[in-house]
């Protein structure tokens, strides 16, 4: 069973009963008060592939470096996504030449297979490090094919910089306050911690005209539309979908240099999504 403040059986929780069910081996999730699973990917079971059917792995080096001028190619092969066992997702950037490109890494998606309105979203991951390693854990609005980026809106639920471990970014894009003009904050682990050590929880708590970006059990930046449109309009009342990524090299972090200890791996151990309301 996964570890969690969160975990535990009780015959209250039906959903969760015809989720997961009660057995020794099973994970049985609680939801924060006042939330409701609606989806959850445990990356359970044995080392094996990603499950294509909740994600989409997407592949090669994008539009501009995926608008970053980012440097990797992102491939499908166990070397760069895999399950690893032990209940975690492990996405690898390696430097290798592969497609025109020096460095790969993959990227995924649940766009065209889950998206959700408001709730609460959160991972629980490990970061690696390194000059130029660009991990993140974000989302980006469902309707991105028909109005395009920024219009449809972009959650940053973490991002980080490689090369500065203790501190993660919490950040929202969209019609004039995107790219560099994003509206941001951070949050720095106490005491030297860094997050390259252990685990830590990053979520947002998403409702009408409010969002909160959370690590672990601290809410470090609440973004309100009054806060969002003097820069510009409020987008995130539609579904989003989740995505995960490690990139190398880009606009945020910049390039890779020869102290970045490739391969790195970022290690995901859950996502979980919820509603402030039962599902129908």
């Amino acid at each position: 069973m996964k570890t969690s403040s969160r975990l535990w059986c009780t015959s209250q929780l039906g959903l969760l009963f015809g989720l997961f069910g009660c057995g020794q081996d099973d994970t049985v999730i609680t939801p924060p008060i006042a939330w409701y699973l609606t989806w959850s990917e445990e990356f359970e079971g044995p080392e094996a592939n990603l499950d294509r059917a909740q994600w989409n792995i997407e592949i090669g080096t994008g539009e501009g470096g995926w608008g970053n001028n980012e440097r990797q190619f992102y491939t499908d092969r166990p070397e760069n996504l895999r399950i690893d066992g032990q209940g975690r997702l492990e996405i690898t950037a390696r430097r290798e030449a592969f497609g025109g490109s020096a460095f790969t890494s993959a990227r995924i998606t649940t766009k065209s297979a889950f998206t959700q309105r408001y709730g609460r979203v959160e991972a629980r991951i490990q970061l690696p490090q390194g000059q130029g390693v660009w991990p993140a854990f974000w989302m980006l609005g469902g309707d991105i094919d028909e109005v395009g980026w920024p219009k449809t809106g972009e959650i940053d639920i973490m991002e980080y910089k490689g090369q500065d471990p203790e501190i993660v970014y919490g950040s929202l894009h969209g019609p004039g306050y995107s790219g560099a003009n994003a509206i941001t904050s951070l949050y720095r682990l106490p005491d030297g911690q860094n997050f390259v050590e252990d685990f830590h929880v990053f979520a947002v708590e998403w409702d009408p005209s409010r969002i909160a970006f959370w690590v672990d059990d601290q809410a470090y930046q609440i973004l309100t539309s009054d806060d969002v449109l003097p820069r510009g309009n409020w987008v995130y009342d539609h579904p989003f979908f989740i995505l995960l990524n490690v990139a190398v090299g880009g606009n945020f972090v910049g390039p890779p240099d020869a102290t970045t200890p490739l391969p790195q791996s970022m290690l995901v151990d859950y996502v979980r999504v919820f509603s402030r309301a039962p599902p129908e």
